[in-house]
């Protein structure tokens, strides 16, 4: 199917050469009257005549034959011309009433208000144009310019309409994408604010529980790591490192400590068959640790990291987490 742009410069063209068709009609007619002229100004004898003009009678009689059939002329340049110029309008309006029907079965699928209640565009006067057209093509060419007219400006009528209908199913579209991507942005809000409500609840829950408990745990610190090793020693002087990033002290090092002990004893290779949990902070999946480094299956310093983030956007501390993880089992 051509696009309306397409049918738009097609009109064009036609239109052009409609107005060249109406510059001939003159000569056409003045052809056409000087051969009738002729033709009139012919006389034929017969044997009657002659018999008469002779005053005696025939002897012979007339011998019957049939006229020869003139053959049919090669059309002029000019009715060339015009049939061209009609078979190119009628493709044009006829791209411009698939247009519209496609508009409107568009809008009905969208199934969204565009703002417009009436959501098809009528071609029944365009349709009948076309087939006017059609059938002119078999008369004289001087007919033609003016059915072509007729037939162009409905057509732009209804491309026109098309176009309207087109403008406000995309408007409507992406209003619709928007208001989308708004709720979306205020569940996910609102998901986030539960859980970090809950959680604070659950981490007062545990402080009032044992109110002569500190709010760190006692942890069994590692000794002797060294920041950047394997070893869980070397984790936890590692992390211990990336507290300040964070504005956490000790005593959010000593929950840290006792979470991931917990979790995974330190070890970054540490597996949990039953749930697919990897690494020092327990990623699940593992494969989330990627986001802080690809080497997050070998690195400590990279699953602490992540581990940290993630601690930090989803409970606020390491003392936020290890209360939720006692409370419920885990964080």
């Amino acid at each position: 199917m051509r696009s309306i742009t397409s049918a738009h410069s097609a009109r064009r063209n036609s239109r052009a050469a409609a107005r060249r068709l109406r510059r001939r009609p003159v000569l056409a007619v003045a052809g056409l009257s000087l051969g009738m002229i002729v033709a009139a100004g012919m006389t034929v004898t017969t044997p009657t005549s002659l018999a008469e003009a002779s005053g005696s009678t025939p002897s012979f009689a007339l011998a019957s034959f049939t006229a020869p059939q003139p053959l049919a002329a090669a059309p002029s340049p000019a009715e060339a011309e015009a049939l061209s110029a009609a078979r190119a309008t009628v493709e044009s309006a006829d791209a411009s009433i698939a247009a519209a029907s496609q508009v409107t079965t568009d809008i009905t699928a969208s199934k969204l208000d565009i703002g417009d209640a009436e959501t098809t565009v009528d071609t029944v006067e365009l349709a009948a144009a076309v087939e006017r057209l059609e059938g002119a093509k078999a008369l004289p060419t001087l007919m033609l310019p003016s059915i072509i007219e007729d037939v162009t400006v409905l057509a732009d009528a209804v491309d026109e309409r098309v176009a309207e209908l087109r403008g406000k199913l995309d408007a409507a579209k992406a209003l619709k994408a928007k208001q989308e991507a708004e709720a979306k942005a205020k569940a996910e809000a609102a998901a986030k604010a539960a859980a970090e409500a809950a959680a604070a609840r659950a981490a007062e829950q545990a402080q009032s529980q044992s109110p002569s408990q500190p709010s760190a745990p006692a942890p069994v610190f590692a000794t002797g790591g060294a920041v950047g090793g394997t070893s869980p020693a070397d984790a936890q002087a590692t992390a211990r490192s990336m507290l300040s990033r964070y504005g956490w002290g000790d005593d959010q090092f000593g929950c840290l400590v006792s979470l991931w002990n917990k979790e995974s004893g330190w070890n970054y290779r540490a597996y949990n068959a039953s749930s697919g949990a990897f690494g020092i902070p327990q990623a699940l999946p593992g494969s989330k640790m990627g986001s802080a480094g690809a080497d997050w299956q070998t690195n400590p310093a990279t699953q602490i990291a992540w581990g940290l983030g993630y601690i930090s956007g989803r409970y606020g501390t390491p003392c936020g987490a290890w209360g939720h993880s006692q409370s419920v089992g885990w964080y």
